[in-house]
């Protein structure tokens, strides 16, 4: 390191121990009150105004790792008591004499804060004044508070107002003197739709029908027929396989496909379209097989535990096993709750208060399922058998049979056997036994006893070649712990390095007791964990299930969700632009029975839907987010929406639905990266391959 880097670092380093350590200099603070750009008059959130810019920008330094000069900002305490330097960072009603206003607002950059990069925005520093002097109130996270009730809000333009939704909307509207957009046109509406809801492209026709229906009800009527259509659990459906990781091979170099994974695929296509409750299709997922009488659908939507990634050779098989539970954890945390539970693995979560235990409470709930498998056996663990019960009927006695005629025939080999030299009955005894037999046990065989020997054999390999009705598998959990080991917290996350142990818990942001896991009856085949934590999750009462799951559909629908950070709404997740709506959806989505069909519905016909996307230079200028919703987004199409409309215009889209995947043709390039370049690779026929993308 040269001299000047070092005196460089010095300095920092100084700069940072004497910010809170000299006592107030309210010389370098700027005398003047600040041109705030903030209505003071309205009330300052700290969830929602403040949090986020002391998370972005103080938390480096007085956060969850570090607490120079005493000072933690996750923590309310610290910020309202005396600092080492004997001043107050955060005094209520009283800006001028909180230290942390007089370091943000400070023109001296050796103490201004924060030490590094761009000072705060004059809105920034208008938003923590104000708050200041609104009291400073410290609230709890917006997302660990269950949701209140809400009222729908009254609007001045009451005539704009279709659902509930556009009451919300239209309040913060109006309260920032923003005008929502016209209406989209009829033509554009029904594209916006189709692409939504189907994932295609309105025939000409349906445009011009859809243009020229002078019926009021015409776009209602459109509305329930998108819901009715089979491709909305195709379309709607690739929107979950994303957030759970979906993926029909296992990753690696090998790369290998995972069978039957496709199943799952068409089990979440088909609980869409059938508008499955939300709730019901949680704990299928998560505890399918754990039923009291669990069926095909319920154990193939098991599948959820087998889509992530998998090292069929791994150099640590531990690690391995670690990182497969880690992806439950992290699945499973985010997709259903919002919450990134997986950041405690090796700590306590750096931002959110999760800590470590948390995190092992929650592998511990998991602990049954085994891993995917070993290289030579990937099946055991995976492949279920939902065979009708016909057919399972038919291998039992194809198998019986088969184990007769075995008996018989190995029963005359061993008779002979015993008449061989003591030299040949030990190679018997090892892999030799095949030459053996058959350059030596006729030899020891009577005539007869040779040709009943002979047609034994020849019986047992023709039933072996009979052919019956295959058994039907799917992927998901086979074979389960009934009494899983117990589990450690892993010091630093290291599996080598165990600490004490835990048993299933729920996050303490819950506030919750610890569950109570029923013993596994005697012919169980799972410990029932799962089950417990899947009713949690599913209940009305959980604070988050309902609020994430609202959120997704929102963000599908508009582009982005209310909550823009859709898979996390810890502390370092974006606030909710409007979480009156939010707490509102979600109550409503829970007493409607968690059906989505409805929930879709009600978004759909709302005013807010129907927007246009046009440009509005003065709404601009106030909300270039368009955070409060006073345009309807422009999005791009996706990839798979732009190969269908192709195929579809050019009227050669095969619409088959369900069944094994198609292979596309794709480049040598890609399949380079394989162990064995190509493996397990093939190419679908052209029709096929115009399946759905």
């Amino acid at each position: 390191m040269n001299t000047n880097t070092l005196m460089t670092r010095l300095t920092y380093c100084l700069a940072i121990v004497c910010l809170f350590t000299q006592g107030r200099f309210s010389s370098a603070v700027a005398s003047e009150p600040l041109e705030s750009p903030v209505d003071h008059s309205r009330p300052i959130d700290f969830g929602r105004d403040i949090r986020p810019i002391l998370a972005s920008a103080c938390y480096h330094c007085h956060g969850p790792d570090k607490d120079e000069s005493g000072l933690n900002f996750t923590d309310s305490k610290t910020a309202f008591t005396e600092l080492d330097s004997g001043s107050t960072a955060i005094v209520a009603e009283h800006p001028e004499e909180s230290e942390l206003f007089a370091r943000i607002t400070t023109d001296d950059e050796s103490v201004r804060m924060p030490p590094e990069g761009k000072p705060l925005s004059a809105e920034q520093i208008s938003l923590i004044r104000a708050w200041i002097k609104q009291g400073a109130v410290w609230e709890s996270h917006w997302a660990f508070v269950p949701p209140r009730k809400q009222e729908v809000p009254q609007v001045k333009q009451t005539s704009w107002v279709k659902t509930p939704i556009d009451a919300f909307i239209l309040k913060q509207l109006e309260d920032r003197n923003l005008t929502p957009n016209p209406a989209v046109s009829k033509a554009a509406l029904i594209r916006r739709i189709y692409y939504d809801m189907i994932g295609l492209p309105p025939t000409p026709q349906e445009v011009s029908d859809f243009v020229n229906d002078s019926d009021p009800l015409a776009y209602e009527q459109l509305v329930d027929r998108l819901l009715a259509h089979p491709s909305y659990g195709e379309k709607w459906g690739r929107h979950w396989l994303d957030v759970v990781r979906y993926a029909e091979t296992n990753s690696f170099e090998r790369d290998n496909p995972k069978p039957n994974a496709w199943k799952y695929r068409d089990y979440v296509i088909r609980s869409l379209n059938d508008d499955k409750p939300y709730d019901q299709f949680i704990k299928e997922q998560l505890a399918g097989d754990e039923f009291e009488k669990p069926n095909d659908e319920s154990l193939i939507a098991t599948g959820f535990y087998r889509l992530g990634v998998w090292d069929d050779e791994p150099a640590d098989a531990k690690q391995a096993y670690y990182d497969e539970m880690d992806d439950i954890v992290s699945t499973t945390s985010q997709v259903f709750l919002g919450l990134t539970v997986n950041c405690a693995r090796c700590h306590d979560h750096k931002i959110d208060p999760i800590p470590q235990s948390d995190y092992y409470q929650m592998v511990a709930f998991f602990r049954d399922v085994k891993t995917f498998g070993t290289r030579g056996d990937q099946t055991s663990n995976n492949q279920i058998d939902i065979s009708s019960p016909e057919i399972a009927l038919l291998h039992v006695e194809h198998d019986k049979q088969l184990q007769h005629l075995q008996d018989q025939y190995v029963g005359m080999e061993q008779t002979a056997i015993e008449k061989m030299p003591g030299e040949l009955q030990r190679k018997t005894e090892t892999h030799d036994r095949k030459q053996v037999l058959r350059e030596h046990l006729k030899s020891y065989m009577s005539e007869t006893e040779w040709e009943s020997y002979s047609r034994l054999k020849a019986d047992y390999k023709r039933l072996e070649k009979k052919e019956i009705p295959a058994r039907v598998q799917a992927l998901g959990l086979a074979n389960c712990h009934t009494h899983p080991p117990e589990t450690t917290i892993m010091k630093r996350g290291n599996p080598h390095v165990p600490g004490e142990n835990v048993e299933p818990g729920y996050p303490d942001i819950f506030n919750l007791e610890d569950p109570t896991i029923p013993e596994p009856q005697a012919d169980a085949s799972t410990a029932g964990r799962r089950k417990v934590l899947a009713d949690w999750i599913a209940s009305p009462d959980n604070m988050l299930t309902s609020r994430v799951m609202v959120n997704r559909i929102w963000q599908h629908h508009f582009g982005r969700g209310i909550v823009r950070s859709s898979n996390n709404f810890g502390l370092l997740g974006t606030p909710p632009t409007h979480p009156e709506l939010l707490d509102w959806l979600a109550e409503e989505f829970v007493s409607s029975g968690w059906k989505l069909k409805a929930f879709h519905r009600m978004i759909l016909l709302s005013n807010t839907y129907q927007l246009s996307s046009g440009f509005n230079e003065l709404n601009y200028a106030i909300d270039p987010q368009n955070d409060s919703f006073w345009r309807f987004d422009m999005r791009r199409l996706t990839g798979e929406e732009i190969r269908d409309s192709m195929l579809s215009v050019a009227g050669v889209l095969n619409s088959q639905m369900f069944g094994p995947s198609i292979y596309p043709k794709i480049s040598e390039e890609v399949m380079a990266g394989q162990s064995r370049p190509g493996h397990g690779w093939e190419t679908s026929e052209p029709h096929q391959q115009n399946r759905r993308s």
